[in-house]
């Protein structure tokens, strides 16, 4: 692999792939630790790639793989409980919105990203891709090495699960239920 590839590779996908890891690990300085191995592994196997999917699918793909072997390795779930954003801080980037809708999007996402945890590590990989990367079903699927109907599947479970807990915790604060997602 020449320079030019790998800073192609780099440039176009790094901010999509460090944020799929995020989200996956919780951790940005763990995120990044494995963004970096992700690299390493497509510079050392870019010469087997044959093209019968996009680079940011096949990159998805290293990255799914290099967070799995990471968390095999640690085999302790506790890691799952990590901080995951300082809200106050970091942002979720929307083009085209109102500031109103900005802010209801942001406590969607703060609702779903809370109760992400809940769901299993397919579930959370499959939402994680579709929504978080807007990857599609296709795409999503040949990451994982899934057929499409175990994805659409998967992804059914994971919304039913979350509109459930996401309801159950706006209860629980005293909101009507889907007075976030209503608005």
């Amino acid at each position: 692999m020449d320079d030019s590839v790998f800073h192609h590779l780099y440039e176009t996908y790094h901010h999509d792939v460090f944020n799929f890891l995020t989200y996956l690990t919780k951790d940005r300085q763990l995120a990044e630790d494995l963004s970096h191995e992700v690299y390493v592994k497509a510079i050392r196997a870019y010469s087997s790639f044959e093209g019968r999917s996009s680079e940011k699918t096949w990159l998805f793909a290293i990255a799914k793989n290099v967070s799995i072997d990471y968390f095999r390795k640690k085999t302790v779930r506790s890691k799952y409980d990590a901080t995951f954003f300082d809200w106050e801080t970091d942002e979720i980037q929307a083009k085209d919105k109102t500031p109103e809708q900005q802010s209801i999007d942001k406590e969607v996402m703060k609702a779903i990203l809370e109760n992400l945890d809940t769901c299993t590590i397919d579930q959370r990989l499959v939402i994680i891709m579709r929504y978080f990367n807007d990857l599609s079903i296709t795409d999503t699927a040949e990451v994982l090495e899934w057929t499409e109907g175990k994805v659409k599947t998967t992804q059914h479970r994971a919304l039913k699960s979350l509109r459930k807990k996401v309801a159950l915790a706006e209860l629980e604060r005293g909101e009507p239920s889907g007075s976030r997602t209503k608005r």
